[in-house]
């Protein structure tokens, strides 16, 4: 058995000869076209690796140049399982490997097609992973992989536990400030950020799970530890972000005084809407909230943008 991208596989009742199911094959796994085929389904929308049975014949269609194929509406996990249905025809919304594929084709100055050529997938398919969050299988990863000359664990994010920002910058950078409401919105309501605290010791900046609730940043901590250093002083708090894929990135500084929080129903009001705990565990039962009295950000990204 041999197939083309955008051949159909038909799978027939081995009783009565009927069409069971038929589905587009819109990824290869070897090059002279021999299974296994990923097969994007009619009746379901799915896409799944299918190792054709007896019961199962290749439909060969016409491959004209610049035939195109209705991609999947689906978010696929690495099995080819439907978690849900989405259009493609939204607004783009990548997941970091798709951000990582695209950020690696469009550097070697690859298109689509010839990257999906290379990949022996169909370009829609390709659309789908770069626009997606998608969690594609091993052997796409690997003919991925194979394609954009890398490996599947960079293609992964392989190298996280090292410092952000030891890939290429961009070519034309662009540098610019960051207004209120931007910053605001990368606050956002809760995350990871950074307090600049003097210690006996000397300077020091801890990372501390925060809250914004009502405008101020509020985190928990212990009384005997560095962060409630900052405490009675004018504190500075840092959100930032990398992406590393793109090469881009923003930092938001917040600027204000901080104080402990001792009014039982404001106490309860802060544990009642804060969305996790201090990832460093223990007896964190104090909280530190920061008005903000200056607030301010930058972004780095393309000038395009």
């Amino acid at each position: 058995m041999r197939a083309h991208l955008g051949d159909q596989l038909v799978v027939e009742s081995p009783a009565t000869g009927a069409s069971r199911r038929d589905g587009e094959i819109v990824g290869l796994h070897h090059d002279d076209g021999t299974p296994p085929y990923d097969v994007h389904w009619s009746d379901t929308d799915q896409v799944t690796l299918v190792f054709p049975g007896p019961d199962a014949h290749i439909r060969h269609l016409e491959h004209r140049p610049g035939r195109t194929h209705e991609p999947p509406r689906t978010i696929m996990d690495e099995a080819g399982v439907v978690s849900a249905r989405i259009r493609l025809d939204g607004a783009p919304n990548p997941g970091d490997i798709g951000r990582r594929v695209a950020a690696e084709r469009k550097r070697q100055g690859l298109s689509r097609a010839e990257t999906a050529r290379r990949a022996r997938m169909a370009p829609n398919y390709l659309a789908y992973l770069e626009e997606r969050p998608a969690d594609p299988s091993l052997a796409s990863l690997i003919k991925l992989a194979a394609a954009l000359g890398t490996s599947v664990a960079a293609l992964r994010g392989g190298g996280v536990d090292l410092p952000p920002g030891q890939g290429q910058a961009l070519l034309h950078p662009q540098l610019r400030d960051l207004s209120p409401d931007e910053c605001r919105a990368r606050l956002s309501t809760h995350g990871v950020g950074r307090v600049a605290v003097s210690t006996p010791d000397g300077p020091a900046v801890i990372p501390v799970n925060y809250a914004v609730i009502d405008d101020v940043i509020a985190f928990r901590t212990a009384p005997d530890s560095a962060p409630a250093a900052a405490v009675g002083t004018d504190a500075a708090f840092e959100v930032d972000h990398v992406d590393e894929a793109m090469s881009q990135g923003w930092s938001v500084l917040v600027v204000g005084p901080a104080r402990v929080v001792t009014e039982p129903d404001a106490v309860r009001r802060l544990a009642d809407r804060a969305h996790t705990r201090p990832w460093a565990g223990g007896e964190r039962a104090m909280w530190v909230s920061i008005r903000p009295t200056r607030l301010t950000g930058r972004r780095i990204s393309s000038a395009d943008q």
